[in-house]
């Protein structure tokens, strides 16, 4: 009788956490994220109590670029790894950009189904719906939380937990397409480097 009650629980809960996930509202993410090429607007960011604001660039695959109004601060990803640039110390702070969950965003291809992207949950609102995500395998990275518009679908804004439960809100608005970038626009000029690694290096 015990096993049967146990068996009966372990069913129920089985059922909960796959409800958590819809699989058309991944779907849906996963269509528009894939027919996104580039894209430009501005974003609202709030971590630590502290609201930004700045210009967000997005090019894909594998390019973001972040720039702030009143810090002298950016934040760009080249296809390859995340910069932290900060030019008051001219010193920038990488990490490679596929240990991040906003990595998810920028792929060739995006797969929100592929073996190393977990969905963790899904929720849905009268306007939106959002899709909880992280890297598996590397969940103490931390993980990602991205919320779309419903109709039409796009991107409204995300949120990222690092590896400390540290929280970032960036709300982004004014969204344009756009792919006719320079083509240094991504890339950040010849500066002292300090890696999360280990050690510095420079990069050109």
């Amino acid at each position: 009788m015990r096993k049967i009650i146990f068996a009966v629980v372990a069913m129920i809960f089985s059922t909960v956490a796959q409800a958590a996930v819809d699989s058309s509202l991944v779907s849906s993410a996963e269509k528009y994220l894939n027919s996104i090429t580039g894209l430009t607007g501005n974003f609202v960011q709030t971590a630590n109590g502290k609201q930004e604001k700045g210009v967000f660039s997005m090019l894909r695959p594998g390019r973001v670029r972040l720039d702030y109004d009143n810090m002298p601060v950016q934040l760009i990803a080249d296809g390859r790894d995340l910069y932290f640039f900060d030019k008051s110390l001219d010193q920038i702070t990488t990490v490679p950009l596929t240990s991040t969950p906003a990595g998810i965003l920028i792929r060739e291809n995006i797969d929100l189904r592929n073996a190393d992207i977990n969905v963790m949950e899904t929720q849905s609102s009268d306007d939106t719906f959002s899709l909880k995500m992280n890297l598996r395998g590397q969940e103490g990275v931390g993980n990602m939380t991205v919320v779309f518009d419903k109709s039409p679908v796009k991107l409204n804004s995300w949120t990222v937990v690092d590896a400390t439960g540290a929280k970032t809100d960036v709300a982004f608005n004014n969204l344009k397409t756009k792919t006719n970038f320079g083509s240094d626009y991504f890339q950040i000029q010849k500066h002292r480097t300090v890696s999360t690694s280990g050690g510095d290096s420079f990069y050109d």
